[in-house]
């Protein structure tokens, strides 16, 4: 069921909204390194499907660990950092060996019956301390095979890590590369490697 999104009048002061998306308002719980995510009206069959998946990577260190869940939220870890399209922006580099976790995180998760997808630069996190981590899993039970990971895995050897390429780019800049990636005007490689897809 689709429908608008709907306004967020109010809240809590314990809270510190960080985020909102296609589906849901996502907060800071002060004081403690936890995130609440409250899905819209419409879109409460995602916490559950999100809760459940989340359940099936308890026991793996690149996803965050889920604290509480009900019908219309989950309670997950507050991940400290940058997501890889904020790297793109400030211009922090991210090594090699960083996407060979991910392609780990993403092996490992189909290890336990799942099916990674819609993962992109926003999806993944550099923490403070080098580590990576791989948010909004919702999409991981999708039947569709998606290609996206190894398309952006073949930009960072074929684009992102050569020489040439800048590691820092305007907003502004990967905003428009966003539009023209959604109408499929670039190649493949790059098209990825620089959508910022919520």
């Amino acid at each position: 069921m689709n429908g608008p999104r709907p306004s967020l009048i109010n809240y809590s002061q314990d809270l510190t909204l960080i985020g909102t998306g296609r589906s849901a308002y996502v907060f800071k719980i002060k004081e403690k390194a936890l995130a609440l995510k409250v899905y819209f009206p419409h879109k409460e069959k995602i916490a559950v499907e999100e809760a459940t998946i989340y359940r099936k990577l308890q026991h793996i260190e690149y996803y965050p660990t889920l604290y509480d869940s009900g019908k219309n939220y989950i309670v997950i870890d507050y991940i400290e950092g940058h997501t890889l399209f904020q790297c793109l922006e400030r211009g922090i580099f991210v090594p090699e060996k960083r996407f060979q976790e991910i392609s780990e995180a993403l092996e490992m998760a189909k290890e336990v019956g799942l099916n990674p997808a819609d993962i992109h630069l926003k999806n993944i996190i550099l923490t403070s301390s080098q580590e990576v981590k791989v948010i909004d899993v919702a999409r991981f039970m999708q039947q569709e095979k998606d290609n996206q990971w190894k398309d952006l895995e073949r930009a960072y050897h074929q684009v992102y890590s050569k020489f040439y390429f800048p590691k820092k780019i305007p907003t502004f800049i990967l905003n428009f590369i966003s539009f023209i990636y959604k109408k499929r005007f670039l190649p493949k490689p790059i098209r990825v490697l620089l959508d910022p897809t919520e």
